[in-house]
């Protein structure tokens, strides 16, 4: 293995799979939940977009459902 790699040739090569990731959405979440999310970030040290992310992510990959209680 070598002590270092020169990677100043790669340029123009990009993953061909990034765009498959991650895709930019605009989302209104509510100012507490920012606040929760902002403030576990802290205590992580992972940025707040990542561990809303993640978050999602689990409750998609166990589909978990909301439960809805309209008041009437």
């Amino acid at each position: 293995m070598r002590k270092e790699y020169d990677f100043s040739k790669m340029k123009g090569h990009k993953n061909p799979y990034a765009k498959e990731l991650k895709k930019q959405v605009t989302l209104r979440l509510g100012i507490d939940v920012i606040r929760y999310f902002k403030d576990l970030s802290k205590q992580t040290g992972l940025p707040y977009q990542n561990l809303i992310n993640l978050y999602l992510g689990q409750c998609a990959h166990s589909g978990k459902k909301l439960t809805l209680n309209w008041a009437s």
